[in-house]
């Protein structure tokens, strides 16, 4: 049986010990050390994280001693530090939460303030602490000549029919009232006495007030036609897709939003800038700004041509664009309004081709309509 020095520092390394060789370290624990004077060996567990002697009968057994505690896992103190990164992990998620859960609170109390500075510091608040990559990050535009065929190329089914007003809805609303009448003025007639001579006429002189109302003023008529138009399945996808266009591209150029509404005749998306909204009234846009706005104004018409073969909410965009137009200084020439169209909706399109999925998460928030705040984080979320 070889024989090693005892290695503790009181013998000095000069005596000699025949059971060392007996002994043999568990796996990840320090060398045993052996001491003849002893007679007994120490060693130091990383386990029990103290020292743990042995007799000298002992160690006579140490083989069985270390083979049983072999066999118990060991992880050199892996799990402890796993369970502490577990609850560090916990208690940093649990922090990040808290602080975007108060940062959107404050951007809720600037919204109800309705004043665009504060609604913008907010947000720039979300965005300095990592929640809010999307905003203003699309500052800079660059027009350029846009030609009918490349909107077809983005995604738009119809780019011809774009700025052609449909008439599905009062088409629609004309059928259901002549039919209606008629089939209830042809039942009349079977009333007895005068009743059945009165009555028809009375009903079939609806369908005559509708259709002149209809020829002479039918401005008159559109909030019942679009009230009828509620009754086409794909009408509130179209609003909801409509209004999130309006929604994400203007959070994505930077300009506040403080609200919306899908209520039919009442679609709108609240966008509020006192300095734009101050130029806008006096009549003093820059061309930059206009390009800003413009793209804004036509989102809602490029979402409806990526998504339906018909556009139906391109009226309101093209009165609005057309305004815009109206306020700019220098003055645009008829070319340059035809093109500003069509690069509008253009670029509108892009950026919500290439933010799908904030895109359809803010249709989603807005269909049950959810809070802005709500909207922003869903949009926020979705990016990542």
């Amino acid at each position: 049986m070889a024989s090693a020095a005892c290695r503790l520092p009181h013998c000095g390394g000069l005596a000699m010990c025949d059971l060392a060789p007996q002994f043999k370290a568990r796996p990840g624990a320090k060398q045993g050390r052996v001491c003849c004077r002893l007679n007994a060996v120490t060693f130091r567990s990383p386990l029990l994280r103290e020292f743990t002697s042995f007799t000298s009968s002992d160690i006579l057994n140490a083989d069985k001693v270390e083979s049983k505690r072999s066999r118990q896992p060991y992880n050199g103190g892996r799990a402890d530090s796993k369970v502490r990164a577990a609850a560090g992990g916990e208690e940093g998620v649990a922090a990040k939460t808290a602080d975007k859960t108060q940062l959107l609170n404050s951007l809720k109390e600037a919204i109800e303030t309705k004043d665009s500075e504060l609604v913008k510091g907010a947000i720039e608040g979300l965005k300095e602490a990592g929640y809010a990559s999307l905003w203003n990050s699309t500052p800079n535009l660059a027009r350029r000549t846009v030609y009918t065929r490349e909107l077809a190329t983005m995604g738009i089914k119809n780019p011809e029919a774009l700025a052609i007003p449909t008439s599905q809805n009062d088409l629609a609303f004309l059928v259901t009232v002549v039919g209606v009448t008629s089939v209830v003025a042809v039942a009349a007639g079977f009333l007895p006495g005068d009743w059945g001579f009165f009555v028809p006429y009375l009903v079939g002189g609806i369908s005559l007030a509708v259709l002149a109302v209809g020829s002479v003023a039918p401005g008159l008529l559109q909030v019942a036609t679009s009230q009828f138009g509620q009754l086409f399945p794909n009408n509130r996808e179209r609003v909801a897709k409509h209004e999130a266009a309006h929604f994400l591209v203007a959070y994505m150029l930077g300009i506040p939003i403080t609200g919306y509404s899908l209520d039919i005749g009442r679609e709108h998306t609240n966008l509020v800038d006192f300095k734009l909204q101050k130029r806008l009234l006096e009549g003093l846009l820059n061309v930059s700004e206009l390009e800003r706005l413009s793209v804004v104004a036509m989102a809602g018409l490029a979402a409806e041509g990526l998504n339906f073969d018909k556009v139906e909410g391109q009226t309101a965009d093209l009165m609005t664009l057309q305004r815009l137009i109206n306020r700019t200084k220098p003055k645009l020439s008829n070319n340059e309004q035809q093109n500003l169209t069509r690069w509008a909706t253009y670029y509108a399109a892009s950026v919500i081709k290439n933010n799908k999925a904030s895109f359809d998460a803010l249709v989603e928030a807005l269909s049950r309509q959810a809070p802005v705040e709500e909207c922003v984080a869903a949009i926020e979320a979705a990016a990542k």
